[in-house]
């Protein structure tokens, strides 16, 4: 339907028009009924609905619809998948639609920076052009069924700790090379209908109130066409956050906010214009769902097993020597842990999805005489009971395996509050040692949503990272151990050894001014560039197959900055079984024109193959994923030179590489001043040639002078003083020093300088 929405604005007083800008409660948009326009309902579900109608609140703390949980994003994210995310959208949607939902709060992109954040298990991964891949994936997916998302939390939202008030410092390169390009991704391939703006500061002002992030960037560079909502509670100054370009704070505001936005317009102090176009993009989006209501059933039982699919498609097998997986069913096998009876499978706060149903392995394999359960500890706490830890003990020695189902209990990790550290309780580590002086054939079964520190992992022969899984966690994980469902997942995030190797370590979790000194070394980019170890890699996972990597050709070998080089390569699989494999390319700049992570990923395709089948994977290479972000220019900048094209199996497995030459008719202008050095002028390439001849000027005032040999002292001075000394001198010299060592005047200096500028 066609709707005048410029004429319907026209026709809602002033209060009308401020009202639409805050919520009427918890989860509803305010109505105006004598024009038509209906209150429209938002409910979280970044991995399922949490639909409250009465006792409503923010944190998950009153009871929502019965509902699926699917797996949360630390998990989804695993399985470099876009059309299983896709899916996965597309059930939400479908959901949404059933429930008379409008928009879905999710996906949610931010950076892992640090293990330590409590929300990391709803982000998807370290890496943005992972983040933002998924992200988009799963929006098209809800989108389709024409009910927004809200991708959150925009932007910078790194950390749970005074996540209200404390300001995220980085710098311009930083922003924009690691935490908005998931933003930016999602919003130029998917438009979502909604950005929810984050609690924090971002260098020193409210997210809520950025006009630079909100409308610089988002609208006008990016062409955002939606609208902006807050997180709840996110708003600090409402008037000055709608002329940034926050259209509605939520959630309801009991008249307040609304009453400030009326006065500002009565004074002039808001241009009713700025009001006016905050209203019709809101009701822009809730006209878009209203016009295509769908008629939808809630099938939980088909959504359940979607859930399990996923989960299953997403696990990730960090370890298996000696195949010990999968397990046969004849063999006697000890199940230990309490999370094999009561998984945890998804993470405490606003995420916290109502199931109508949960699947634990134990309900799986109920009917398998050959497996044997204790206890061994209490899943909640960190209590090491002599009692239980015997009981499995006992029952472990008397197994072939052993399998044992460790986690984080819900209070470890949560929104609304950081970890204080990387370690699994106590009391799990301890049992897995005593387990081990009596049975060697051990699987550990992760239940978390961030890495942890395992300090037993080269002892056990066994480790499936499952996560939290969802709902159907249970079944997801049986069908990986026995073998029914072939691993496939990777880490979308690095495991260090320990939390103090994570280069955020010395500068995370302050109070109020929290200060991004690592800059763009987060996660592997870190890690690969100190060639630092580490438990296990980004993109890293293991099949019960096996994958060959072969033929890497590209379309050019040369490209411009307006080309798009196909790079292919041809996969086999190896082994006696299907499997997929997840074939990552990465690039590396061999230029030097700007400090640079060792690789950076920027395509994954997943390819399915069956015993001996090869088949060939593309992926494209542009001028962005060449790119690095240049302050100087305020925009995206590829230099010219040569590029490593990397096909890897993780960060660290590169399988293949090849090399582009790339030729940008564009260079970066040139900034000549009296204290540039000499050592600049000569790796640019468009002053290099003519500085050639002042450098060996210069070198010729550092030579050491003749007929000096044979005095001791001349020939200690000769030994102290090295051509490399003197090259190394020269090469951070600024041209103003040209005059202190005679050789030119001033006004010779200031001619140079403009002849270097003209060039």
């Amino acid at each position: 339907m066609n709707r005048d929405l410029k004429t319907l604005v026209s026709q809602m007083t002033l209060d009308e028009k401020a009202g639409m800008c805050s919520g009427l409660d918890f989860w509803h948009l305010k109505s105006v009924d004598r024009l038509g326009i209906p209150n429209v309902m938002v409910s979280d579900g970044p991995h399922g609905l949490r639909k409250q109608d009465e006792k409503a609140d923010h944190l998950g703390i009153n009871e929502s619809i019965k509902a699926v949980c699917f797996p949360a994003g630390c998990l989804s994210a695993c399985s470099f998948d876009r059309e299983l995310l896709h899916t996965l959208g597309d059930a939400i949607g479908k959901e949404a639609q059933a429930n008379d939902v409008s928009v879905v709060l999710g996906p949610a992109v931010n950076i892992k920076r640090s293990p330590l954040c409590g929300r990391n298990f709803e982000y998807y991964s370290e890496d943005p052009y992972l983040a933002g891949e998924t992200a988009a994936a799963f929006i098209n997916g809800v989108q389709e069924h024409h009910v927004g998302t809200s991708i959150k939390h925009f932007a910078a939202n790194s950390q749970e700790f005074n996540r209200m008030s404390a300001s995220s410092n980085a710098d311009e390169r930083t922003l924009r090379e690691l935490y908005l390009p998931a933003f930016e991704t999602a919003v130029q391939k998917s438009q979502p209908y909604t950005v929810m703006c984050s609690y924090n500061r971002l260098n020193g002002t409210y997210a809520s109130e950025h006009p630079w992030l909100l409308t610089d960037v988002l609208r006008r560079e990016w062409g955002f066409e939606g609208y902006v909502m807050s997180d709840w509670g996110a708003v600090n100054d409402r008037v000055s956050g709608l002329k940034a370009g926050l259209e509605l704070e939520m959630p309801a505001s009991g008249g307040a906010t609304d009453e400030e936005i009326v006065r500002a317009v009565q004074d002039g102090t808001l241009d009713e214009k700025v009001l006016d176009q905050a209203v019709e993009r809101i009701l822009r989006i809730v006209f878009t769902w209203l016009d295509n209501r769908e008629e939808q059933e809630f099938t939980l039982e088909q959504d359940h097993a979607l859930a399990r699919h996923i989960a299953a498609e997403s696990m990730v097998l960090l370890k298996n020597e000696e195949n010990i997986l999968p397990l046969n069913e004849t063999e006697k096998i000890a199940f230990i842990g309490e999370f094999a009876a009561k998984p945890r499978f998804q993470g405490g706060g606003s995420s916290h999805i109502n199931c109508f149903r949960v699947d634990s392995i134990l309900d799986e394999v109920k009917n398998n005489a050959s497996i044997t359960y204790a206890k061994g500890f209490f899943a909640d706490k960190d209590v090491y009971d002599e009692a239980l830890a015997e009981e499995a003990i006992e029952a472990a020695r008397a197994a072939d395996k052993a399998v044992l189902f460790l986690g984080l209990p819900d209070s470890f990790e949560s929104e609304g509050y950081d970890r204080s550290h990387m370690r699994l309780p106590g009391c799990q580590n301890r049992l897995v040692e005593q387990i081990l002086k009596v049975q060697k054939n051990v699987v550990v079964v992760l239940h978390n949503g961030s890495p942890v520190e395992l300090p037993w992992m080269d002892n056990v022969k066994g480790i499936l990272e499952a996560y939290l899984g969802g709902q159907a966690a249970g079944g997801a994980i049986a069908d990986i151990l026995f073998g029914n469902v072939n691993p496939s997942g990777k880490l979308a995030e690095t495991f260090p050894y320990r939390l103090e190797d994570n280069p955020s370590w010395l500068c995370f979790g302050d109070p109020k001014e929290v200060d991004y000194r690592e800059g763009i070394y987060v996660g592997y980019r870190y890690y690969d560039a100190k060639n630092m170890s580490v438990a296990f890699p980004f993109g890293y996972g293991l099949s019960y197959t096996t994958f060959a990597y072969s033929n890497l050709r590209l379309s050019a070998d040369k490209a411009s900055e307006k080309d798009t080089v196909t790079v292919s390569v041809d996969v086999t699989n190896t082994g006696s079984r299907f499997g997929r494999e997840i074939v990552q390319l990465y690039v590396s700049d061999r230029t030097g024109a700007a400090r640079r992570p060792i690789r950076e990923l920027k395509g994954y395709e997943k390819v399915s193959l069956e015993p001996g089948e090869t088949k060939t994977v593309t992926m494209s290479v542009d001028y962005r994923s060449l790119a690095w972000y240049c302050t100087a220019i305020h925009d995206w900048y590829a230099a010219s030179g040569e590029y490593e094209i990397a096909i890897g199996a993780s960060s660290r497995d590169i399988r293949l590489s090849t090399v582009l030459t790339f030729e940008n008719s564009r260079v970066l202008p040139l900034n000549v001043t009296r204290n540039t050095t000499i050592g600049e002028l000569l790796t640019n390439p468009r002053t290099a040639s003519y500085m050639k001849e002042w450098r060996q000027k210069m070198l010729a005032v550092f030579a050491a002078p003749e007929g000096t040999e044979g005095a001791e002292e001349t020939s200690t001075s000769s030994e102290a003083i090295s051509d490399e000394m003197n090259d190394a001198m020269m090469l951070s010299m600024p041209l103003r020093n040209l005059v202190v060592f005679g050789t030119c005047s001033h006004a010779e200096v200031d001619k140079l300088i403009e002849e270097l500028q003209n060039l």
